[in-house]
């Protein structure tokens, strides 16, 4: 077993995965602590390593695409405070450090663990039920519906309608954007039947983020509800088939999206060739 204790957090290895709890220090932000330990499969590593500071050093863990669902949600854009797979290590344990990441590398490579994509999600998602408040709204996810509450700063436009609630059923995607510069972030749902997305500030099916300390939480949301929709990898059924016409546009996908929900009303598609068909649709949006 290897095991380092820093004040960013332990990490503990026994040969088959990875126990990875966030530590108390003031400076561990509150995507981790709210996280909380996660158990990493030694089949979800692409990889480790270890880069050394004048002052500190920085663990990392590399995961295997399509492992997890709060990676695939966020797309690589968490910021390195927030990012639960890498972990700051003191000058005086570098010595340490080294030796969790020789352990590491020999047990991917005893096992022939390979760095390719995987097809279903290794890690389950932050656990349930999740509620966070931040930017303009309240979002709550309890596995089967998400709810989307207003505050006094939302866009009237969009609180005139109240509260909504989205049934896990009729949400095709998630995607979640931090703020960047001027640029606001927001957590968004993208649903069936949906008109042309606006602005998050507008859109009801949206929450905007304006860079606040809480932003990063609305990740977790975006995670929950990506673990229990189909993985990315879900193959597209042979028949029907989305065209691969590379003209097709935003509009001719939107009409592909309206004929495969006939068609799975028909009777012509089973509900789980119809999921994998309209999350094929999606990535092409």
């Amino acid at each position: 077993m290897a095991e380092i204790i820093q004040k960013d957090g332990i990490w503990v290895f026994d040969g088959d995965a990875l126990r990875l709890t966030p530590g108390r220090d003031k400076n561990v932000s509150v995507l981790r602590r709210t996280l909380g330990e996660l158990v990493v499969p030694l089949g979800a590593l692409a990889g480790v390593s270890f880069e050394q500071g004048r002052k500190s050093g920085r663990l990392r863990l590399r995961l295997r695409d399509g492992a997890d669902p709060l990676l695939h949600a966020t797309g690589g854009r968490l910021t390195e405070p927030h990012d639960p797979y890498q972990l700051t290590v003191d000058a005086d344990r570098y010595g340490v450090a080294e030796y969790f990441t020789d352990e590491v590398r020999d047990a991917l490579l005893l096992e022939q663990v390979p760095g390719t994509p995987v097809s279903e999600y290794l890690l389950p998602g932050p656990p349930l039920p999740l509620t966070v408040s931040a930017g303009d709204g309240t979002a709550s996810f309890d596995g089967e519906q998400v709810r989307l509450e207003w505050n006094w700063k939302t866009e009237d436009a969009k609180a005139a309608a109240g509260p909504r609630t989205l049934a896990l059923a009729d949400i095709l995607g998630v995607e979640w954007q931090p703020s960047a510069g001027l640029e606001n972030g927001h957590l968004r749902f993208l649903m069936r039947g949906a008109p042309v997305r606006t602005r998050a500030k507008y859109d009801p099916n949206a929450v905007e983020l304006w860079g606040f300390k809480r932003d990063p939480l609305m990740a977790l949301v975006a995670a929950a509800v990506q673990a229990r929709l189909p993985h990315p990898s879900a193959a597209l059924p042979e028949t029907p088939r989305v065209p691969d016409a590379p003209e097709a546009d935003h509009d001719a996908l939107l009409r592909r999206l309206r004929e495969l929900g006939e068609l799975r009303r028909e009777g012509v598609l089973t509900d789980e060739e119809f999921t994998r068909a309209k999350q094929a649709v999606l990535k092409r949006m």
